[in-house]
């Protein structure tokens, strides 16, 4: 199927956007390392607008500081002051504070001022990461992957040696913890000694047992990031994570790297294992296998509904196409695909209409389409439109519990998708059954 892709949006202004600034990406990747402190070099709104952003998203308590600067501190005092007083001040009001890494990212504010965030680290004695991830530039996948990238460029150390049994993969932006820690699980079972950077699965669920801290809690630890250039594979899934595997294999060129663009649906799981299969020699254990045999059925019994809709899709590039291929498996048709930012994997996705925009955008073909997949901010739209279902993923979901265990990925997650979509799908179709039968019977 032929389609134009515009790698630049065509308005000046975004309306109802989906796009969310790379500061905010940045301190997510942050919140994946154990007893990180991420610092946004901000000023105090910034940081109070992310912070509120995902404690509602992940209803959890998030640990995030800022530098507290403004357009006159900016100026006048120097970005090297403010970066260095604010990490004082946050270490003698918390004595027991003890954080194992000081996670620095910049904002518009601080960028078009021009600190010398990299020279600052000299004067810090806690390991300390900087990463360059001004708003008016890029989007929250973005910004989640230079941190990723940085941190592997900054703390891992060079290696010659491999253990043949390690293995890291690096998530994109859009993958929630239980995802993480389920395709950990799934490398384990092949026999790989599994780390993911950044790990979220540990560190932005259960919360109770751990209770409440300024530092983030579980996830990754400084030690392991610096020794994982002894890993023997790493794997990215989403195209925003080749450079940061990249930036790992220049650590040790002995290392292997997969890529996946996707882990949805049978042909991007199929992949996967197939690789993993290859470098372990084995086979999968009985449970993948089972797993695989439930979403072919998946596949089948969803066919009928899914294979008779349309879909309009909005959010991160790396999410767009795991998600457009997995319904076009099964026969649905996306008639659109918004993204938050042009990727060049925009341009494997098949669909009637892809490009980079926003609600506004995105609204003009939710008439024509059963069902809309975009994050919560489509719901008020669809008040609006009769016989559209809407299945919220992506950044932010204010309307439901429980995003950090929603699990669309590999065959176990690809089969609750299918599922889930499906059976949203009858619903809104026998409510308008329903309310077609009434009209007529009131006539």
């Amino acid at each position: 199927m032929k389609f134009s892709l515009s790698r630049h949006e065509h308005k000046p202004l975004q309306v109802n956007p989906i796009k969310h600034s790379q500061p905010m990406g940045a301190t997510l990747a942050f919140l994946g390392v154990k007893d990180c402190m991420p610092l946004m070099h901000s000023a105090q709104g910034c940081a109070s607008y992310t912070k509120v952003f995902f404690t509602r998203h992940f209803n959890e308590p998030i640990a995030i500081n800022n530098t507290s600067v403004s357009d006159i501190t900016a100026v006048l005092d120097g970005g090297d002051y403010s970066i260095l007083m604010a990490i004082e001040n946050i270490q003698n009001k918390e004595k027991n504070l003890k954080p194992s890494m000081i996670g620095l990212h910049t904002t518009g504010l601080t960028e078009t001022k021009g600190d010398d965030v990299r020279g600052v680290g000299t004067h810090i004695e806690i390991p300390y990461v900087f990463v360059n991830t001004p708003d008016y530039e890029g989007g929250m996948e973005s910004g989640w992957a230079l941190t990723v990238t940085a941190m592997i460029e900054q703390l891992t150390e060079a290696s010659s040696q491999i253990k043949s049994n390690k293995l890291v993969f690096l998530p994109h932006l859009s993958m929630q913890p239980i995802e993480v820690e389920k395709i950990k699980a799934f490398c384990e079972d092949f026999g790989f000694e599994t780390y993911a950077l950044p790990d979220l699965s540990t560190s932005l669920d259960g919360y109770w047992e751990a209770g409440q801290g300024k530092l983030a809690n579980g996830g990754i630890t400084v030690e392991q990031i610096k020794d994982l250039g002894t890993s023997s594979v790493v794997v990215s899934i989403g195209a925003s994570m080749k450079k940061a595997a990249l930036a790992l294999q220049k650590k040790n060129p002995a290392i292997t790297h997969l890529h996946f663009d996707h882990l949805m649906g049978l042909g991007g799981c199929d992949n996967f294992v197939a690789e993993l299969m290859k470098i372990r020699q084995q086979e999968p254990k009985p449970m993948i296998k089972r797993w695989r045999a439930r979403l072919q059925d998946a596949m089948l019994d969803s066919h009928f509904l899914i294979g008779s809709s349309h879909f309009v899709i909005t959010g991160e590039p790396d999410m767009l196409v795991g998600m457009c291929s997995l319904l076009q498996s099964v026969g649905g048709t996306v008639i659109a695909a918004v993204s938050t930012t042009f990727s060049d994997v925009l341009h494997t996705i098949e669909a009637e209409n892809v490009f980079v925009g926003d609600l506004e955008d995105a609204r003009r073909f939710f008439p024509d389409a059963d069902m809309v997949i975009s994050n919560f901010h489509a719901e008020r739209i669809l008040h609006t439109i009769e016989n559209t279902a809407l299945v919220i993923r992506g950044f932010p979901n204010y309307e439901e519990l429980g995003n950090q265990l929603k699990n669309d990925q590999l065959y176990e997650g690809s089969t609750y998708f299918l599922f889930e979509i499906a059976n949203e799908l009858r619903k809104v179709k026998h409510e308008h059954q329903n309310h077609s039968r009434g009209e007529w019977d009131n006539e």
